[in-house]
């Protein structure tokens, strides 16, 4: 299996396992979004807390240049070191969430 592949696979695995994890209150699911064809991997939220509408991004991956960007991480303990863990380096992903002045000073690629 090719670099990319792999990585393919641990995103949509590592994201799959937020999907099951049920939400406190609220009838609020975690639903994946995937785009294989233009590498975009997203968590969407939705449902009610109440009476009022939750809908949003959770997290959004995307694969450019052969590096993992996190675009979006809305997880407590962030998605990175997950992704991490799970096989891909620290050096292929991207903090796309920082500002690129920024990401020389993290344990991350740049760009």
């Amino acid at each position: 299996m090719d670099t990319l592949a792999q990585y393919r696979q641990i995103i949509q695995a590592v994201l799959l396992i937020y999907t099951k994890i049920p939400y406190a209150h609220g009838s609020i699911q975690c639903k994946p979004v995937f785009d294989v064809e233009r590498d975009s991997y997203v968590l969407l939220t939705e449902g009610w807390d109440g009476s009022k509408r939750i809908h949003g991004c959770l997290v959004h991956i995307e694969i450019i240049h052969d590096k993992v960007w996190v675009q979006r991480d809305e997880i407590d303990s962030g998605i990175t070191y997950d992704l991490v863990h799970a096989g891909i380096p620290k050096s292929a992903i991207v903090l796309g969430f920082q500002e690129a002045s920024v990401r020389p000073f993290t344990e991350y690629a740049t760009a």
